[in-house]
């Protein structure tokens, strides 16, 4: 199987996590001198908005066999991305979305951070009202508290257990 940009990945199936793991020996020599060390590439059922995801201890490479199934043609921008986070990891830089990255993002032949690919989102339609016992002020929230939280009105400062937010599920 080619892995060039130009003829990326065959549409019909996804390759195996061994022919995987050779794209990401290959890009490994051609933009990074071969200085990435190993990491494991697994595909990720749960992925559903990025395409993938990189854990530096253990090393690993995960991609979203959902997205990429729909849109193969994608796999080797995906890798070629995780593998610039790899290498600034590996050269003690920020490994996040900053300059560094974008920098070499282009020496790589990358152009965005972001994929273009179509995502469904499940929008939680649960909604939590959060009431004050003193003051009976009212918070609507899209997600529960994690935490017990007092009323930011009657307690400025610091969490009072006396003036805890009550949290009531609204219907839907």
């Amino acid at each position: 199987m080619s892995f060039t940009p130009a003829a990326r990945i065959s549409r019909s199936s996804l390759p195996s996590t061994a022919e995987l793991q050779m794209l990401f020996a290959r890009l490994n020599l051609q933009h990074f001198s071969g200085m990435i060390r190993a990491h494991r590439i697994v595909y990720n059922d749960r992925l559903t908005a990025a395409t993938g995801r990189i854990c530096y201890r253990p090393a690993v490479i995960e991609l979203s066999s959902r997205l990429l199934a729909r849109h193969p043609d994608h796999i080797y921008d995906t890798l070629l991305h995780e593998m610039v986070h790899a290498w600034l990891y590996q050269m003690r830089l920020p490994a996040g979305h900053g300059s560094e990255f974008k920098k070499k993002m282009r020496e790589v032949g990358l152009r965005s951070i972001y994929h273009d690919l179509p995502v469904l989102r499940k929008r939680s339609r649960r909604r939590y009202i959060l009431e004050c016992p003193r003051c009976r002020c009212r918070l609507l929230r899209r997600a529960r508290p994690g935490t017990r939280v007092s009323c930011a009105r009657c307690s400025p400062r610091r969490f009072d257990p006396r003036v805890e937010m009550r949290v009531h599920e609204l219907a839907r």
